[in-house]
């Protein structure tokens, strides 16, 4: 089902809307995302829109993917948490553009899904697993970059506690899919935050816990 017409339609549509890091759009390009959608819409797969999976969660339309990917202002050096495996295709195009993801998601048919593609598709450097996304993962703390993938009421203190000197955090935030937006959080080297509100948005809310 790789489209290599949609997939440049999907490209230049991104380019068009302000995504302008080459190592983002060229992953997006090579990252195939009709694998980590469910068949029913596999021919749907390089529309820029979002898609419904298992568990009512829902893979991004890939502008935000490459919107909040490109925010987050990755090398080959930074260690990234990501809250929200979801589908697998936000860590599968994190993977390729820094050294290690690790992925919190807290349905375990959606972990199981997405590990099994991260297999067929030979990426090494994503250690997932079954959590509260409020949580983070504070055995691997600190983390150079943190994403979110869910939208959370306000933002984590607990994530904020994790995020490295030099980090940014990228994630929806707000009370309803009416009142949403993008931050992106910054920590300078003295450990001072600076918060960015932009794109409006709409997520599936951020829950607590693990599912049962």
């Amino acid at each position: 089902m790789d489209n290599p017409a949609q997939k440049i339609r999907l490209i230049m549509e991104l380019r068009r809307q302000g995504i302008s890091n080459t190592d983002v759009l060229s992953t997006i390009e090579r990252v195939p995302r009709d694998v980590f959608v469910s068949p029913t819409f596999r021919d749907r797969a390089y529309e820029n829109i979002a898609l419904p999976i298992a568990s009512g969660q829902t893979i991004s339309q890939p502008y935000i993917v490459a919107y909040m990917t490109q925010l987050l202002n990755l090398d080959k050096r930074r260690k990234v948490l990501e809250i929200g495996t979801g589908s697998g295709y936000q860590t599968a195009i994190l993977a390729r553009l820094c050294r290690r993801v690790y992925s919190i998601e807290r349905y375990r048919n959606l972990l199981d899904a997405a590990t099994k593609i991260f297999e067929q598709l030979k990426i090494t450097n994503i250690t997932a697993r079954i959590g509260d996304g409020y949580k983070g993962w504070p055995e691997q703390a600190p983390f150079d970059r943190i994403i979110v993938t869910a939208a959370a009421e306000e933002v984590p203190e607990m994530l904020l506690e994790q995020l490295a000197p030099d980090g940014v955090m990228v994630l929806p935030v707000g009370r309803d899919s009416t009142s949403q937006h993008i931050m992106r959080i910054t920590r300078d080297l003295q450990g001072n935050l600076t918060e960015e509100v932009l794109l409006p948005v709409r997520f599936v809310p951020m829950v607590q816990g693990v599912a049962e």
